[in-house]
């Protein structure tokens, strides 16, 4: 019993230090690192939506569900945000605005990190468990993490989900247990519907490890169908229901301009290939060993992924944990095969301590970097203008919702792809081009007729140029390029 105990304390100790530096790889500069995305900038424009009492759907976007703003502006509105911070318009002000949900996102994958010790623990013990959260914590694919993306949010309740499930075997509990699986998944689904492909692996475990008991499946189904279902009838209730039916078919299959499944795994590659290689690796093991869990988990999204024809790098959030989770069973099958358990256990040790140290060093390197400099210093300059009635401000959602809903300037379209429906209807214009609305030149004519009719006032540089992205870690920052270079233009 003592010699249990004292294991199960050094276990404690173990995930207790991997909790600790999860914090820091997800928190540590937040502010700077990385840059402010725009589709960042879209989900604090909708959660400012909520907060303003405007409901929680932003009419006529119908692109993603309601629960990824309605829980960003539940957690910003409890601390009084962002009337609380005061903001004067200075740069120091101006990033902490982007700073405080940041901060949210980087607490979202602590409990993240800690909830695949407990999942892997659950299936494969302990080793795997402290293998698969120590490379969550600390491989350089983590500081994506940082960003405002509906994909963090939606992540906790996913693992949670999977996790419920897990422990609903054999429980006196296993009925809330079951109910709590399919709240946590409905609500992920709610937050963005791709995770709707994680149905199959979470409805087999609940099934399975119930003894085939249908009647926990339907229990958990209820959820999963109910919670998903407030959002088309909340369009039916707004009479927007033919703007629900378009965008959710052109958003999730038909939506063109992004990458392809082979891109976005190049890019994985790139940033973090000693990850992305056990994880390939690690799966192809568990095909082997024939792992529904990692199978169930991994290969339906990811089909899902090769199916649409728009990605991003960052669609990948879901199923790293499983990529994590396989490295880990991986690694740790591979070292049990050494005939001496005390060899074993002090090669897996020094093995797994050696990819951490690695995966931390050139973490390090990039968090440390601060690319949002330019971005908040134009946010700060186009504040402190003189704004009067007669001028329109047009920037990316970036911008727009600091300018509108913070400092409370009138004229600011949403987004400036509005003026390709809706014309400017001022004769002054403050346009805040950035490498976003250079890319959307092609969208159509007013974007680029708008920027030729506009004089150059100052612009902005990041510090990306003090690095050499050929090289290892810092090819990282070529998807950090949004506060590269802006441009502040003005019409009189």
């Amino acid at each position: 019993m003592n010699v249990k105990r004292q294991l199960n304390n050094k276990y404690h100790i173990i995930i207790i230090s991997i909790l600790i530096v999860s914090a820091f790889s997800h928190l540590w500069n937040v502010a700077n690192f990385p840059d402010v995305f725009f589709d960042e900038g879209v989900y604090m424009r909708r959660a400012m939506h909520v907060l303003n009492g405007l409901g929680p759907q932003e009419v006529p976007f119908y692109d993603h569900p309601l629960f990824g703003q309605i829980f960003l502006a539940g957690v910003l509105g409890s601390i009084g945000y962002p009337q609380s911070l005061n903001s004067s318009g200075d740069v120091n002000s101006i990033s902490i605005l982007y700073l405080i949900p940041r901060i949210i996102m980087g607490l979202l994958a602590v409990a993240d990190t800690f909830l695949i010790y407990k999942i892997a623990g659950k299936r494969y013990g302990q080793k795997v468990a402290l293998v698969s959260a120590a490379l969550f914590a600390v491989m350089p694919i983590s500081w994506i993490f940082r960003r405002i993306l509906l994909d963090s949010i939606l992540l906790p309740f996913l693992l949670l989900s999977i996790w419920a499930a897990l422990c609903s075997k054999d429980s006196r509990h296993s009925s809330l247990l079951v109910l709590l699986s399919g709240i946590s998944l409905g609500l992920a689904i709610f937050t963005k519907i791709p995770v709707f492909t994680m149905m199959p692996l979470v409805g087999s475990i609940v099934f399975f490890t119930n003894n085939r008991r249908f009647k926990m499946l339907v229990l958990w189904l209820i959820p999963v169908i109910l919670i998903p279902l407030l959002w088309p009838l909340q369009s039916i209730e707004a009479g927007q229901f033919s703007y629900w039916v378009h965008d959710v078919f052109y958003f999730q299959t038909h939506r063109t301009g992004g990458a392809d499944l082979n891109t976005i795994s190049k890019s994985f590659a790139q940033i973090d290939p000693v990850l992305f290689w056990f994880a390939i690796a690690g799966i192809g093991f568990s095909a082997i060993r024939r792992d529904y869990l990692i199978l169930g988990w991994f290969v339906p999204f990811v089909v899902f992924l090769y199916m649409i024809s728009y990605n991003q790098y960052f669609y990948w959030i879901p199923v790293i944990p499983v990529m994590c989770i396989a490295s880990g069973v991986l690694v740790v099958k591979l070292f049990e095969k050494i005939p001496k358990r005390k060899i074993s256990q002090v090669s897996l040790a020094v093995f797994v301590l050696s990819v951490c140290i690695f995966g931390m060093v050139n973490l390090v390197q990039v968090i440390n970097t601060n690319m949002t400099s330019a971005e908040y210093a134009a946010i700060s300059f186009v504040v402190k203008q003189p704004i009067d009635s007669d001028t329109s401000i047009l920037a990316s959602p970036t911008y727009t919702w600091i300018f509108s809903d913070v400092f409370h300037k009138k004229n600011v379209p949403l987004d400036y792809s509005q003026i390709l429906t809706v014309p400017v209807n001022t004769t002054k214009v403050i346009l805040v081009a950035d490498s976003h609305y250079i890319v959307d030149f092609n969208r159509g004519k007013q974007i680029g007729e708008m920027y030729n009719s506009t004089h150059l006032i100052t612009t902005f540089d990041g510090d990306v140029s003090e690095y050499n992205t050929s090289h290892y870690p810092y090819q990282i920052l070529d998807s950090t390029g949004e506060g590269n270079h802006i441009e502040v233009r003005m019409k009189n």
